[in-house]
């Protein structure tokens, strides 16, 4: 049992750090658009309201497909005045309680209001209200799915490296 926990929580967090590491490339698209929406505006005075559209949507893929990433890697905010000198075992402790009681319910929550809003929008194949701006609002939307699937699995990986850690079969991880 716990060599199939260990295998499933490995497999988690690859699939976690694939996705992470593919949309950090949205990062130089973002700047990318950026310089060139700079210059059409102060170069040539034009706007472009597909590349400003264009530029919000990399920035939402990139924040929510690399969140559980960023959990996976100790990056995400934390309180750990008692956390970081915390045994293995204390901190495996906290982990556990933390996926199960607060990062799971959260993400539940957040799949099932973001359900039927990004169902709608799908119905319709929701555009961007701008005349000339994205017709793709219905996928932007879809990142919100996304997030709440990356965020949840990674806390099914947490919870159960946090249990194996409990359970004397594991070593905590580095910084965790």
């Amino acid at each position: 049992m716990g060599n199939r926990l260990a295998a499933i929580a490995a497999g988690i967090d690859r699939l976690t750090a694939a996705i992470g590491r593919a949309v950090t490339w949205c990062l130089i698209g973002m700047v990318v658009v950026q310089v060139i929406v700079v210059l059409m505006r102060y170069v040539l005075g034009l706007g472009s309201i597909w590349f400003s559209e264009t530029i919000l949507y990399a920035h939402a893929t990139l924040l929510m497909g690399a969140a559980a990433w960023t959990l996976q890697q100790g990056g995400h905010v934390r309180v750990d005045i008692f956390y970081a000198s915390a045994s293995p075992r204390t901190r495996a402790l906290v982990d556990l309680l933390g996926a199960i009681l607060l990062l799971l319910p959260f993400v539940g929550v957040l799949a099932w209001f973001a359900l039927p809003y990004v169902a709608r929008s799908w119905a319709i194949l929701e555009r961007s209200p701008e005349a000339s701006g994205l017709p793709l609002v219905f996928l932007l939307k879809t990142l919100i799915l996304l997030f709440a699937l990356l965020l949840g699995l990674q806390g099914i990986a947490q919870a159960a490296k946090a249990w194996l850690v409990l359970a004397g079969g594991a070593r905590a991880a580095p910084g965790h």
